[in-house]
């Protein structure tokens, strides 16, 4: 019997082929997608077009060696050769071309179109929150079946025979139902009994006591509907481990409108990375110039605000607000600082002390980008890169990268929430 299924394609058909694709060139594929991301920006990415080489594509198959054995072919004829004619080489790199390719490729690379989500899953399928702890359940991030007692309804194979025969056994008790060796017992009695007229009444009470036993037996079953017994399971909440980023970034003066595209640019990247991979992260906006305050998202991406520069007051408000809300026994901390580097003299002793001695035995992980112009000329190192510097090599959860050109942001970003480099630290500590 052959059966053909006539019924109309749905619109996304060819999904499992697609992402069977995917699984053959994923590391063409996510090489491709670094690179874009590196161009163009993945908060922006909408139906990305990537480049692979087509030679990854190609399949194994198995085909006749050319340099051993013998072969016949059949050829069809032609009017131009004969048997023993030899055909001379052709010249040039062969094809419909003028000209060769520089780097001997002779064929074209595969263009492939990824959806934003494609885009954003593959780009940030290695990330990760370094020492990521489980210290309370806040939300369920899932559910786990746990046993929770018994019902008298279920599946056949959650039947939990144990508890099925012992409420059998108690039933059959209750109701005095007479088991096979009783009446095994009253027939061997009844065998015994000589067969003459002193005997005939003991036998004759003896049958109908087997006829009553036989009949009490038959309507008292062995197991009875109301004996069974399943197993009952309840969905729990998974632990969920409970964590805050602290997002800290300069907006003073001294930060050029490029500078604060560049912060921003780290930020909106960080805020996609987190609520695509993180369900039960909570994330905090803080701006400072010589003032710190909390503010909401729209705030700080948009707001306008300039002024002077003292970077200790961002920390300050990071600690009143852990303070407040997020104790540290029960949350992961986590802070990234965005900053050009520039700060009032006066406080750069007070804010490194802040952050070597309060901050940091708070958080799992420190993250500091300084951004720079876009020529690429920092004039030396600054205080606060030069104090960051000496607290990373004393041991201290804290990552420094710069930047100057929105080309770096991406790397960089890999580089301070790579999956590698959160396993290092984890087997460091």
């Amino acid at each position: 019997m052959n059966i053909i299924d006539r019924r109309l394609n749905p619109r996304g058909k060819s999904l499992a082929n697609r992402q069977r694709f995917i699984r053959r060139a994923r590391k063409e594929i996510l090489d491709a997608v670094r690179e874009a991301s590196a161009k163009n920006g993945i908060a922006d990415a909408s139906g990305e077009r990537v480049r692979i080489r087509s030679d990854s594509l190609r399949e194994p198959s198995f085909r006749p060696s050319l340099h051993t054995g013998r072969r016949s072919y059949v050829l069809p004829g032609n009017h131009d050769y004969v048997e023993g004619d030899t055909i001379p080489r052709p010249s040039g790199g062969g094809g419909g071309g003028s000209e060769g390719s520089p780097d001997g490729d002779l064929q074209d690379s595969f263009q492939f179109v990824l959806s934003q989500d494609e885009f954003v899953d593959l780009f940030l399928e290695d990330l990760e929150l370094p020492d990521m702890l489980r210290k309370q359940i806040r939300q369920a991030d899932g559910f786990t079946p746990q046993r929770a007692g018994f019902s008298t309804s279920g599946t056949p194979a959650n039947l939990n025979l144990v508890r099925t025969m012992r409420n059998s056994l108690s039933r059959r008790i209750a109701l005095r139902r007479p088991s096979s060796s009783m009446l095994a017992k009253i027939e061997a009695e009844i065998a015994s009994l000589p067969d003459d007229a002193e005997n005939g009444q003991r036998r004759k009470e003896l049958v109908e006591q087997l006829r009553l036993e036989t009949l009490r037996s038959r309507r008292i079953p062995f197991i009875d509907p109301l004996d069974l017994r399943y197993n009952r399971f309840e969905n729990v909440p998974r632990p969920a481990a409970s964590a805050v980023m602290f997002c800290l970034m300069d907006v003073s003066g001294s930060m050029t409108a490029h500078m604060k595209d560049l912060a921003k640019r780290f930020y909106k990247l960080l805020y996609l990375f987190l609520s695509r991979r993180y369900r039960n992260v909570d994330i905090v906006f803080i701006r400072h110039t010589h003032v710190a305050h909390e503010v909401d998202e729209e705030t700080f991406f948009h707001s306008t605000e300039s002024g002077g520069t003292i970077v200790s007051t961002a920390f300050e408000e990071m600690l009143r607000i852990v303070n407040a809300r997020y104790p540290r026994e029960r949350w992961n901390i986590y802070a990234a600082q965005a900053s050009d580097g520039d700060n009032m003299p006066a406080d750069n002793a007070y804010a490194v002390s802040l952050l070597q001695q309060n901050i940091l035995p708070l958080c799992q992980y420190f993250a500091y980008l300084e951004v720079g112009a876009e020529e690429g000329r920092y004039g030396g190192p600054t205080e606060l890169w030069r104090a960051y510097q000496r607290i990373a090599q004393a041991g201290y959860p804290i990552a420094i990268r710069k930047v100057n050109h929105r080309s770096q942001i991406y790397p960089v970003f890999r580089q301070l929430f790579s999956r590698e480099r959160a396993v290092r630290e984890e087997q460091a500590r």
